[in-house]
């Protein structure tokens, strides 16, 4: 009975030597370079500056972002340096995330803020007319809180708002 073996047991023998395949490289998200993640910003501590071109756009938040005269400002970064994703926060509570892996432009702001209030009438809004953003380290590194307006045109200047750094106020 000690013949040998001719049939091959799979467990044992007959299995090819070369390593299983590796799966290809995953590319990397397809963000623009310099388009930073908001929560490593914190990590780093390295603080937003909020593009000021925000504070005289005179949009109704209830109306289309094309709707704003100045097209140029639309296709500015809303925050340098320039991150792929941040909460807007308004005072009565609601919050919306804009999102872009180039870069929040101010114009992905405010198609997520139309986004919430297309729906809402002129009535129904007791200041429909975006003032700007505001960044406050201490309440929330991640978010930028929306501030409105009853009237369009200019922001105006209040002791709340980000204080001008040039001090050419």
């Amino acid at each position: 009975m000690s013949e040998p073996l001719t049939k091959v047991d799979s467990a044992v023998g007959g299995l090819s030597s070369s390593p299983p395949k590796e799966k290809g490289h995953r590319r990397a998200s397809s963000s623009a370079a310099g388009v930073m993640n908001i929560n490593d910003l914190e990590k780093d501590g390295i603080e937003l500056q909020i593009a000021k071109e925000t504070q005289k756009t005179g949009w109704k938040i209830n109306s289309s972002p094309a709707t704003v005269e100045d097209k140029d400002i639309l296709k500015k970064h809303l925050t340098t340096p320039p991150v792929k994703k941040i909460d807007l926060h308004f005072k009565l509570g609601m919050e919306v995330t804009a999102r872009n892996l180039k870069g929040v432009t101010i114009k992905d702001a405010m198609d997520a803020i139309h986004k919430a209030y297309k729906k809402r009438a002129d009535d129904e809004l007791d200041q429909p007319y975006l003032a700007g953003f505001e960044w406050d380290k201490e309440e929330s590194w991640t978010r930028l809180i929306v501030h409105l307006q009853k009237e369009p045109g200019v922001a105006p200047t209040s002791g709340k708002k980000k204080k001008n750094k040039h001090g050419d106020e």
